[in-house]
């Protein structure tokens, strides 16, 4: 009983600083705006081989590419089984929504995170994020703590949850394998949030924490490797991202509005191909298709036909 427990625990995470700190209302800092023109993306196209254990959840939140758009991409139901050995096509391409100097910018709708050095991109991971009604605040932050084998101590309100569900009660957890903040803690300036490990890897890259940002065990210890105490950053909240590559391709990424915060990307995306001048470059009914899926990857949406005017 406590194993299935901390499995659900693990699952549901109640964001908590390692030392016990909890914030009981979600941070209020005002929503930064719309990104500018991008002109980065990272990820790619690629062939993975099924392992043992994987599932397409597990594997989509390995990689920041939901397992609905794997299962569509690769001809299978949407929770279909599949076995070791089988080959997946995956497509994982996101829009860096905007360079900064040092630091991490977290984009919540696109569930990325992007650790950036001297102007220069150095790493980007899929992140899990808070449910809806307990979402993960915007605003600007600083690292203020780094502990490596954290401690758990479960806040009062997840405790009066596990009764609710007629869970084991587990007040502390000390660092091992079950400990749902995994093996790092980076807390934030953010009061009670902090950006942490994960003893349940397929729960990253969803929306179903309180609040705190989890990334899969080898993540985590490639940020922590790299983070300091007073390293600055800010989360986001942009659900379109549109970029200019170098070579010339115009592509379009659209996220799902997981906080009801942005509901008309459309009108969004015009407004921003107008102020860089591209409107006459897209090809208006690939964008449409884009925003209408909301897969959450870069797509091309230069023109390759005739010209299309944007839809009113």
């Amino acid at each position: 009983m406590r194993k299935m427990a901390i499995r659900f625990l693990a699952a549901v995470l109640t964001c908590v600083g390692a030392g016990g700190a909890w914030a009981q209302t979600p941070a209020t800092a005002p929503l930064p705006t719309q990104p500018g023109l991008s002109q980065q993306i990272v990820g790619g196209s690629f062939e993975y081989t099924v392992r043992q254990g994987d599932t397409l959840t597990a594997i989509g939140a390995r990689f920041g590419e939901s397992a609905a758009v794997i299962a569509r991409r690769n001809a299978l139901a949407p929770h279909a089984a599949i076995h070791p050995g089988q080959a997946l096509q995956i497509d994982n391409r996101h829009i860096v929504p905007e360079t900064l100097d040092d630091g991490i910018l977290i984009n919540l709708p696109q569930r990325m995170l992007f650790d950036f050095h001297d102007g220069r991109l150095a790493g980007a991971y899929p992140v899990g994020l808070g449910k809806p009604s307990w979402p993960t605040p915007a605003g600007r932050f600083k690292v203020v703590e780094l502990r490596k084998d954290p401690t758990w101590h479960v806040p009062l309100s997840i405790q009066e949850e596990m009764r609710r569900e007629g869970k084991a009660i587990i007040t502390r957890m000390p660092p091992g394998p079950d400990n749902p903040l995994g093996r790092y803690w980076i807390g934030l300036s953010l009061p009670g949030y902090g950006i942490h490990g994960t003893s349940a890897p397929p729960s990253v890259y969803h929306v179903q924490s309180h609040g705190c940002i989890r990334l899969h065990p080898d993540d985590i210890e490639s940020l922590f490797a790299h983070v300091q105490l007073g390293t600055p950053g800010k989360i986001i909240y942009a659900r379109l991202l549109l970029a200019a590559l170098p070579d010339g391709n115009i592509e379009l990424e659209v996220n799902p509005d997981i906080y009801r915060k942005q509901p008309k990307p459309w009108d969004a995306l015009v407004k921003l191909a107008a102020e860089h001048g591209l409107t006459d470059r897209i090809d208006w009914q690939k964008a449409r298709q884009v925003v209408e899926q909301q897969e959450g990857l870069a797509r091309r949406i230069d023109r390759q036909a005739e010209d299309q005017p944007p839809a009113p």
